[in-house]
């Protein structure tokens, strides 16, 4: 199982001329890469821009782990509004093919 990680490709707004505009990409792989060295998750593949999203993709744990990671990437701060996770298979053979997860998810 692999859960994708779409975000909203939008750029942070108010930075300083010149300034990538899409921080959130780094500060997102830092944490990913954290939960990785932690064991909790396992960065399936590098991200990537698919059109208007940046895709994200994690696997190694369990639906419910794998979703809550991903809801915790959707809270960082400077990432867009908008993002979706998408259960789907390592054998899927483009993105978003797969249950649609809005996120954050819902507080239980």
């Amino acid at each position: 199982m692999v859960v994708e990680i779409h975000v909203p490709l939008l750029s942070t707004p108010d930075l300083p001329d010149g300034s990538y505009p899409f921080p959130w990409i780094d500060a997102i792989e830092d944490f990913l890469c954290d939960l990785d060295d932690e064991g909790d998750v396992d960065v399936f593949d590098e991200g990537e821009q698919d059109g208007d999203v940046y895709v994200f993709f994690i696997t190694g744990a369990g639906e419910e782990d794998l979703l809550a990671a991903a809801s915790r990437v959707a809270t960082l701060p400077g990432v867009p509004a908008g993002s979706v996770a998408v259960v789907s298979s390592d054998e899927a053979e483009e993105f978003g093919l797969g249950r649609r997860v809005a996120l954050p998810l819902a507080a239980r």
